[in-house]
């Protein structure tokens, strides 16, 4: 460590570890005025939160699976920051809310405006926040990690898209938030794709059901037009082939 510098804090990686997930990947740089924020809440510099995303890059499998690295000289917390969090992605959002608390010394309260709900007082407060941050969470980590595009059609428009399970979130508690549990769709790619009469196959190709194909009915080509195409892939967190596998087993309509 250079002179000068200062070990970077648990709860400071926390909030690191949260912003990387929120972030597409060519946006983690010291410029991106959500970088800045981060730098000025927990009194570093751009260019510090800049790198330590990038350190955490590094330990990313879905990137050093297409051969992207990350940068080096990670520091001695990091390994074990994305270890917490990398198989138990719900802790996520909870902590890093609690962890801005702490920094800041604001009130955690500040988080009803971003959920657009008032927190209740009292013993429910934990669990519906954790609850409520969780599935805004999930919708930002996986529409951010497909710079906000629908994988299968490339509309750009965030309202029109949906952050879709692989699994049903109803079957797999354990992957509810995992982010390579989900795909960028739109609205009615999403609901098409959740009934089953299309799946994605765990080398990323798109499988029309064959309840559609015999139809043809023109008026399902926004479907059968895709069929053999390849998703476009998120910058990070890409689709877990055995969750892929899953769908095509239990829920597409063979």
């Amino acid at each position: 460590m250079k002179a000068g510098q200062k070990l970077w804090t648990w709860d400071e990686l926390i909030l690191a570890m949260n912003l990387y997930c929120n972030l597409p990947f060519g946006k983690m740089h010291r410029l991106n005025p959500e970088v800045i924020e981060l730098a000025s809440v927990i009194g570093r510099t751009p260019s510090a939160v800049a790198y330590k995303l990038g350190n955490l890059a590094s330990l990313d499998p879905s990137l050093k699976a297409r051969g992207i690295k990350g940068t080096d000289h990670r520091g001695g917390l990091d390994d074990k920051i994305w270890e917490r969090f990398y198989q138990h992605w719900d802790d996520l959002p909870f902590e890093a809310a609690e962890a801005y608390q702490r920094i800041s010394g604001g009130e955690i309260q500040y988080l009803a405006m971003l959920l657009g709900a008032e927190i209740p007082e009292g013993k429910t407060r934990a669990q519906f926040i954790k609850a409520r941050v969780g599935q805004r969470s999930f919708r930002n980590w996986v529409l951010s990690s497909y710079s906000y595009t629908c994988c299968i059609t490339g509309i750009k428009q965030p309202e029109l898209l949906i952050a879709a399970h692989i699994k049903p979130w109803s079957i797999d508690e354990k992957n509810r938030m995992n982010p390579s549990n989900g795909l960028s769709l739109n609205a009615l790619h999403d609901k098409a794709f959740e009934h089953g009469y299309f799946t994605i196959t765990p080398d990323y190709l798109i499988k029309v059901s064959p309840l559609i194909l015999k139809q043809k009915n023109k008026a399902m080509d926004f479907i059968v037009n895709f069929e053999g195409k390849k998703i476009t892939l998120p910058s990070k967190f890409l689709p877990d082939p055995e969750l892929l596998n899953y769908h095509n087993e239990k829920c597409f309509k063979h």
